[in-house]
């Protein structure tokens, strides 16, 4: 059983920093891309960034320049640096693991990022 925890999440003022953490615990492939989605009220869940075991990246157009992903391959770990926190940046951020080579998809339990003065 693949689980995913996570932490780092809560409240910070418009122009702060937070930095998510996601650690994947079990019996999976290392060939896998690990990255953060969040869902903001009465929205859908949208990609934030991804991470590839190679270290190859994907952002989301409104977050590159202000959030840096990056893993710790021997610690199965995925961490999300967040910098310049707009109020639109508040949601339920959640980690992913993708295992595209067999169809599997892994999601955390969710962290609240709050944005707001």
């Amino acid at each position: 059983q693949v689980q995913l925890v996570e932490s780092g999440g809560g409240l910070v003022q418009p122009g702060g920093s937070l930095r998510l953490s996601c650690t994947a615990s079990g019996r999976f492939s290392s060939i896998n891309v690990m990255g953060w989605y969040r869902q903001a009220p009465g929205k859908q869940r949208e990609l934030v960034a991804t991470v590839a075991r190679n270290g190859n990246t994907n952002y989301a157009d409104s977050v590159k320049g202000r959030f840096t992903i990056s893993r710790d391959n021997a610690k199965n770990t995925v961490y999300l640096q967040m910098n310049s926190l707009k109020p639109e940046a508040t949601a339920v951020y959640y980690c992913n693991l993708e295992i595209r080579a067999v169809g599997a998809d892994y999601w955390g339990q969710g962290t609240q990022v709050t944005v707001s003065s």
